[in-house]
């Protein structure tokens, strides 16, 4: 069988599925199986496939047909331009959460500045390690209470040759004591600049969660109590006490949960400014506070 007949019935395969992009997934796949690069399956169209190479496809094609996300199986996932390593016990990084990102960095106009950066629930590490790229001099403390997840976000530090800027804890999130005896040993300081998390924010009887996301993205990162306001609530009250006079604390949020976050971080009484950040769509994405020394 020759790789566009492959190539050809794969997408169709996966048009029947009802899956969003069959034929990127397709050649994604294909692509990854044989050891190609996208543009690659294109040149070698008329290139018969071994029954070795076929084997491979079909259990990729296989994967994908059940519901398993391309980025699970193919290992990795583009996020703000870096590659990421990620498995199923992290969620796939979404671009949405570059917006957390993008903000950080329109903030911290300093450069050379040495921040320290605090990431709640940091699973792959795809937001703070990504801001040790942006920000040369910071320093990262990532927190996960998942030994997995903290043991991948260890080997992405490493492909992006940031190890020695980041320092992992093992904790839950809201064990405020242990994060910061980690912030004290690592970054020499007993203050935070910035704060980031992609904390799970649905609420656990949400109607509109997708089928696939709950059966393969890991539950203790997605769903969280009170509406799914929970550890939004509780991390940024615990954390806020213990921000630097110039600081900024983004979390990413639910669409429909901005009135109430802002609420709580105006609440708060730290903030010089409270404001929502909305992502391409015009969807309300990350609270956001700032503190202006």
């Amino acid at each position: 069988m020759k790789l566009k007949e492959v190539l050809d019935k794969t997408t169709q395969f996966f048009k029947s599925k009802g899956l969003d992009s069959p034929r990127l997934d397709a050649e994604l796949l294909l692509a990854h199986g044989l050891k190609l690069q996208r543009i690659q399956l294109y040149l070698k169209f008329d290139q018969p496939l071994s029954e070795g190479e076929l084997a491979v496809c079909r259990e990729l094609v296989r994967r994908r047909g059940q519901g398993e996300p391309v980025a699970y199986i193919l290992g990795t996932r583009e996020f703000f331009g870096y590659p990421f390593r990620v498995h199923s016990q992290v969620l796939i990084p979404r671009p949405e959460t570059e917006h957390v990102v993008e903000s950080v960095c329109e903030w911290a106009t300093d450069v050379e500045r040495d921040y320290c950066i605090v990431d709640l629930g940091s699973g792959s590490g795809c937001i703070g390690l990504t801001l040790l790229k942006k920000l040369p001099k910071a320093k990262l403390i990532a927190v996960d209470i998942s030994r997995g997840a903290l043991d991948l976000a260890k080997t992405n530090a490493e492909a992006l040759e940031v190890s020695e800027r980041v320092h992992f804890v093992e904790a839950d999130a809201g064990d405020v004591d242990r994060v910061l005896a980690g912030v004290k040993d690592f970054a020499g300081t007993s203050q935070i600049d910035i704060l980031v998390s992609n904390p799970p924010y649905i609420a656990p009887d949400d109607p509109d969660v997708e089928e696939n996301v709950k059966k393969f993205e890991p539950e203790i990162a997605l769903f969280a109590p009170e509406n799914g306001l929970k550890f939004l609530s509780d991390w940024s009250r615990k954390y806020s006490p213990f921000l630097g006079p110039k600081a900024i604390m983004l979390m990413e949020m639910g669409m429909t949960q901005g009135p109430a976050m802002q609420k709580a971080f105006e609440d708060l009484g730290v903030f010089d400014a409270v404001d929502i950040v909305k992502d391409l769509a015009g969807l309300e994405r990350v609270i956001r506070g700032v503190k202006n020394g």
